[in-house]
């Protein structure tokens, strides 16, 4: 492809279509989650505060610029620095990606929570499909639990902070899984072997 002006268009065209084949496949991956814990009509103090940031923004950015921010309903608010990681290592690429982020905080603060631990690693980084795999973990552990108040998620995101600061490496999205599935176990959950955490 000739590095021109239509070349360049064509090539950007081409990044829009599969971010947005990769949105569809995301969406419908979620297809069993449980519905969002915020709707997105509690979302509307922060939509023009995103709208008007430059994306791709990091989490520190993100922060910097409406971390004060409150969302959710008003019995059970959170501000966005709650919820989105202070960080460079977090970079989303539209404000659609933040949104999908903060409308389910229990598992956006579990995720804040190990990655700003996870940062003090000197040789790794929990990024990319790890991320994914470890966000989907605590994605099922509310999917199986939800009357809980997520008391599993608090507890299999203690553990993976203790294993990091006790071990100095991120556990795998398997031993995660592992320990998600034996915290369901105990608390009386089947988990069948086609299941996420039946592993």
């Amino acid at each position: 492809m000739a590095d021109d002006k239509d070349g360049r268009e064509k090539q950007a065209r081409n990044e829009d279509d599969r971010q947005r084949r990769r949105d569809v496949e995301a969406e419908l991956e979620r297809g069993d989650e449980p519905e969002p814990e915020i709707d997105a009509a509690d979302l509307d103090d922060v939509e023009a505060d995103l709208e008007s940031l430059d994306f791709p923004a990091t989490g520190a950015e993100i922060v910097a610029a409406i971390g004060d921010r409150d969302i959710g309903p008003s019995d059970e608010r959170y501000t966005v620095e709650q919820l989105v990681p202070e960080t460079d290592a977090v970079v989303f690429d539209s404000p659609d990606r933040v949104r999908v982020r903060i409308q389910r905080p229990t598992v956006a603060a579990a995720m804040k929570r190990i990655v700003e631990a996870s940062e003090a690693l000197p040789n790794e980084e929990l990024g990319g499909s790890q991320h994914d795999a470890y966000e989907k973990t605590f994605f099922e552990l509310q999917r199986l639990s939800p009357d809980d108040d997520d008391e599993a998620i608090g507890v299999v995101r203690d553990w993976v902070v203790d294993r990091i600061r006790d071990k100095e490496k991120l556990p795998t999205s398997r031993q995660i899984r592992r320990q998600a599935a034996k915290i369901c176990r105990e608390e009386g959950h089947q988990i069948r072997n086609d299941d996420w955490l039946g592993i």
